[in-house]
């Protein structure tokens, strides 16, 4: 039942102007679905976020890919974040945990395919989609990009946006999978080739296959360029359940 109203709310919320009081509500709510992520994951020290699908397991070939570099940037250091769920997002998440990292995940709530996979240390759940990207964004100074659907290509633009905007840092971004992404690419060098973005903008990530470029590009981007270190210098305030997930 309260999955069925929280569903309404939301359908609600996009279909126009409501009363003062349910936009009241509306906001309060996505206020404290921001502190209820900030509790969890501000005392984590640098992350790099994964983006991928749901629906691609153990089978797939980039699964095992997600795996190693999980494992890869957790022994750089680093905390591997994904949006908590199943397939690759699990992979980064099991590679990080099998190597001793961090494995942390920021889970959406919904109907299906979405449940916080078993090599989180620590997750959060949100309801809202926007609220979720904020997170996944805020703590990262990476980002990944494995082959995946919808969702994935949502975060990987809005990255590259955000980035190309400058409304972020140059964070290093690499996006794996050049058989999977083949027509993108081409689609990337068409709008470079129209005038609507420029060459500058195809150099703000790295389209590769190898585990070994990646980690490297991103040392040498995130881990030099922005002197980082392993252990952040905040600590929880216990007394008021800080970093509990």
């Amino acid at each position: 039942m309260e999955d069925k109203r929280k569903k309404n709310d939301e359908l609600s919320f996009f279909e126009g102007p409501r009363s003062r009081w349910k936009e009241l509500l509306f906001v309060l709510k996505v206020l404290f679905e921001f502190v209820k992520g900030f509790r969890i994951f501000h005392f984590l020290g640098p992350c790099v976020t994964f983006f991928g699908s749901a629906r691609f397991g153990e089978t797939h070939s980039a699964y095992n890919l997600a795996r190693q570099l999980g494992e890869g940037l957790a022994r750089q250091g680093f905390t591997v974040m994904t949006g908590g769920g199943s397939g690759l997002m699990e992979a980064a998440n099991r590679g990080a945990k099998e190597a001793g990292g961090r494995s942390v995940g920021c889970n959406i709530v919904l109907p299906k395919e979405q449940n916080p996979n078993i090599y989180l240390d620590k997750w959060v759940s949100i309801d809202y989609f926007f609220v979720r990207k904020v997170l996944l964004s805020k703590y990262s100074y990476a980002f990944v990009v494995m082959p995946g659907g919808f969702g994935t290509m949502d975060e990987f633009f809005e990255a590259l946006t955000l980035i190309q905007t400058n409304k972020v840092k140059r964070f290093p971004v690499v996006v794996i999978g050049k058989q999977y992404y083949e027509h993108l690419y081409a689609q990337l060098l068409k709008m470079k080739e129209m005038g609507a973005i420029d060459q500058s903008d195809m150099e703000l990530f790295l389209f590769t296959d190898s585990i070994h470029e990646a980690l490297n590009y991103i040392e040498k981007n995130a881990i030099v360029q922005f002197g980082l270190k392993k252990e952040e210098k905040l600590k929880p305030w216990k007394w008021l359940g800080e970093g509990k997930g």
